[in-house]
């Protein structure tokens, strides 16, 4: 688009947003661009949008379909892959947050500018509570739609299983209703097929009574034998217990002894949501593993979960796997690769799933890996863009060394990897059956900034 185009669009969505819209040149600019654990993303909207409603949204997708620009989607502004924003238009949701909670009915309608951390605090003021991930500044819009893996995982399944309905906002405009009796087949999709289908603007959740957990940060020394046992107990403990092993360097923080710093151990967040008796009894199994270098556990409201973070976001290479097993031959692996980088912080973070989610048939949603034992995480995190090459191929190496049997990927968190990685994350038939409700509510792919599912064709 000419310079002359591009100055008079931005001049006309002035006049139409009523001050919503900020553009090159406008003071935080670059702070409305920017995308969290985005890699070396730097794009240049030509706008970025700030709708209030449903009606507003359905206007901003209309000027991206009008004038062929790219459409990027942003809530929270999380994205391995930094698809929060494009060189095009940005729709940025992050002024509707309104929120509508039914005490007695257990549920909950959300607009889908709101935050994790947003949303927890408003249901927690009645003692509720639905699970999401486990950083508060994540969009509850796109952590649902890719399914939602976090602290109550294990307790109450994803957050796409918790998911009621959904108002969308589809490729033509139209504002529709979305539940298991209305447009089923689009419910489906946006329960793990992620933002290919239209832009949610409203959510309505399932609530549970949830006031307070046992939980916090365990640190034990990552010895292969110490990475063994943690999976192997926390595969054993009760579905009241989700645990994220981090194995990586020690960070030189005050509570951790000098002598530990740099060295590998297990950063294990930890979360029961069981009876508050029963905490300290399965985090002891926890603490035998190794003497702790720190421990941090327990009682805390279950907004503890989510403590304040860092505000700098340095640059990361990132993938995304399941696999079956941690055996020794595995753990062994873990440290050695964790030895060997050269990056400012590597990492590899082992989630053991199963429990409520692995009740949910695979079919039910558009998340398929219902029966996946553990999923794995590895990053490399580093300051020097320069360095991206050396990084990446450490990543893809230490991917290919811990791979084992299951082949799939978790679509939240893939980073930008290509259409065949976007294909492992939708097993099963899922991808084509994806493809097809795709080509039903966005046959052009004006949805195509995200972890691409494009329309089937005939």
């Amino acid at each position: 688009m000419s310079i002359d185009r591009t100055t008079a669009l931005v001049r006309a969505l002035r006049r139409e947003f009523d001050g919503r819209v900020v553009a090159p040149g406008d003071s935080g600019y670059d702070e409305a661009r920017a995308v969290v654990y985005g890699g070396t993303a730097d794009r240049r909207p030509t706008a970025i949008l700030r709708p209030a409603n449903a009606e507003q949204v359905a206007r901003v997708i209309a000027v991206a379909r009008e004038t062929g620009l790219p459409l990027a989607v942003r809530g929270g502004g999380h994205s391995n892959a930094g698809h929060g924003v494009c060189d095009g238009l940005v729709l940025d949701l992050s002024a509707m947050k309104g929120i509508d909670i039914d005490v007695e009915g257990r549920t909950a309608w959300a607009e889908t500018g709101l935050t994790c951390g947003e949303y927890l605090a408003a249901v927690g003021a009645h003692g509720l509570v639905t699970g999401f991930g486990d950083t508060a500044s994540v969009g509850i819009g796109g952590i649902t739609l890719g399914g939602g893996v976090g602290y109550l995982v294990r307790k109450h399944g994803l957050t796409v299983d918790d998911l009621l309905a959904a108002e969308i906002v589809t490729a033509d405009g139209a504002i529709l209703h979305t539940d298991a009796d209305h447009h089923p087949d689009l419910f489906w999709a946006i329960r793990g097929g992620g933002g290919n289908f239209g832009v949610a603007t409203r959510l309505r959740f399932r609530l549970h009574e949830l006031d307070r957990v046992y939980g916090g940060l365990l640190i034990l020394p990552a010895t292969p034998e110490a990475i063994v046992s943690f999976v192997t107990e926390a595969q054993a403990a009760p579905e009241e217990l989700s645990t994220i092993a981090n194995i990586m360097p020690a960070p030189p923080m005050p509570f951790v002894p000098e002598e530990h710093h740099g060295r590998p151990v297990i950063m294990a967040m930890m979360c029961h949501a069981g009876p508050a008796e029963e905490g300290p009894r399965v985090m002891d199994r926890f603490r035998a593993i190794a003497p702790p270098l720190a421990d941090l556990l327990g009682e805390m409201p279950y907004a503890g979960m989510y403590p304040p973070e860092d505000e700098l976001h340095p640059i990361s290479d990132f993938t995304n796997m399941f696999i079956d097993r941690v055996d020794h031959d595995t753990a062994t692996t873990i440290v050695h690769y964790l030895n060997t980088s050269t990056a400012t912080l590597p990492a590899a973070q082992l989630r053991v799933l199963g429990g409520a989610m692995a009740r949910i048939p695979a079919d039910a949603t558009a998340f398929p890996h219902r029966q996946s034992r553990i999923m794995v995480n590895l990053a490399a995190i580093y300051e020097d863009p320069a360095e991206s090459p050396l990084h990446r191929a450490w990543v893809a190496e230490f991917a290919a060394a811990v791979r084992q049997d299951d082949q799939g990927a978790y679509v939240n968190f893939l980073a930008d990897e290509g259409d065949e990685r976007v294909r492992v994350a939708y097993p099963g038939g899922a991808y084509e059956r994806l493809a097809a409700i795709k080509a039903v509510y966005d046959p052009g792919n004006v949805f195509r900034v995200n972890q691409n599912i494009p329309p089937a064709t005939s």
